[in-house]
């Protein structure tokens, strides 16, 4: 039996009220949709094991967080620890997408990450099974919003008609597994210099 350590990865997602984050986490980890609507109260999360790029297995808890402002304090509790946060919006809903950037900003206070200029986000512009009547954001608005936000990655999706979901959660987990190997490798580095500055410690402690 290996003696490998599982890899964890921890992935949020967040977004305004009723933009399809419970439905989209359904979709991905079930392959199930629902037309009922609930809204999330504090934080909720669903476990997929996945295989990255043919050679590399894990875990990943995917947590869905409130949307509703009366929740939200709820679910900030959650964003620690995370290796990938995917920040969702309603092609319909303009309001929804200007908050993409909010939610990253928010993500970036509450979460304590070592690197917020490396640490990756995706961006699900989710409802595109909609006539594209009721579409109100636009795939140039979208591609814009995620180069302003440091290239990236964009996906349009529907977690009803399952367009788009799984190469979505593809890519997420690829950059979750790259930061969760990037934050373990400055552990070990970290711990490293700390051993040693106490050796040095020691030896200067023992001159005669």
């Amino acid at each position: 039996m290996s003696s490998k350590k599982k890899t964890i990865l921890k992935v949020i997602i967040l977004g305004d009220s009723g933009v399809g984050k419970t439905s989209l986490m359904h979709r991905y980890v079930n392959d199930k949709y629902s037309q009922q609507y609930k809204a999330t109260i504090g934080a909720d999360f669903l476990t997929k094991e996945i295989n990255v790029d043919g050679d590399r297995t894990a875990t990943m808890q995917v947590w869905d967080t409130a949307g509703q402002e009366r929740f939200q304090s709820l679910g900030v509790a959650f964003y620690r620890g995370a290796d990938c946060c995917v920040l969702v919006y309603d092609v319909t809903n303009t309001k929804s997408f200007e908050n993409i950037k909010s939610w990253r900003d928010e993500f970036l206070v509450h979460a304590n990450v070592s690197s917020p200029e490396s640490f990756p986000f995706v961006i699900l512009g989710n409802k595109i099974d909609i006539e594209e009547t009721k579409k109100v954001i636009s795939v140039k608005s979208a591609q814009d919003l995620a180069k302003s936000l440091g290239n990236i990655p964009l996906f349009l999706t529907s977690a009803k008609s399952s367009i788009n979901v799984d190469p979505a959660f593809e890519e997420i987990a690829r950059s979750a597994l790259q930061q969760n190997q990037n934050d373990a490798d400055a552990f070990e580095e970290d711990f490293n210099d700390a051993i040693n500055i106490q050796l040095d410690g020691e030896a200067d402690s023992c001159a005669c």
